[in-house]
């Protein structure tokens, strides 16, 4: 993964936040071999993220990224910002394309998050991230709850 922005070292202050501002942007790529040590990593070894022949019999463009690879790169953004992975307390997301990850090659997942609700008596902000590839959402309503 690449960022576009620098990752905080410091928890915000929820009190310089406004609805609107955007933490930050990042760039995740991703090729075969990612898929391959997240396979390992997570136990899933659905021949859809590896197999061509597989991927395509069942419909699929060919070889895609898992589902939680995407979901979990995508809110790395938002812990990273956060400076404390533990302080994202709520994070759900709707599936809403694959990302095809060429042979050779990669695919490029563009994240982006912006404040999206504050509420100053939990001390919690809503974190709303918007995940891409080739234009087009791959995650839907993705969004993080994060405790400041």
């Amino acid at each position: 993964m690449s960022a576009t922005s620098p990752v905080s070292a410091v928890r915000p202050d929820i009190t310089t936040l406004a609805v609107g501002d955007v933490i930050g942007t990042r760039s995740v790529v991703v090729d075969r071999a990612r898929l391959v040590r997240y396979a390992g990593a997570s136990g899933d070894f659905n021949p859809i993220h590896w197999n061509d022949t597989v991927a395509e019999s069942v419909g699929l463009p060919g070889v895609i990224a898992h589902g939680m690879f995407t979901m979990g790169a995508a809110v790395a953004l938002v812990e990273d910002w956060a400076g404390d992975p533990g302080a994202v307390v709520d994070y759900q997301t709707r599936f809403t394309r694959p990302v095809a990850v060429p042979n050779p090659g990669e695919a490029v997942v563009e994240v982006s998050a912006a404040i999206g609700a504050i509420d100053l008596e939990a001390r919690t902000v809503r974190v709303d991230l918007t995940v891409t590839f080739e234009g087009a959402r791959v995650l839907g309503k993705s969004q993080a709850v994060v405790a400041l």
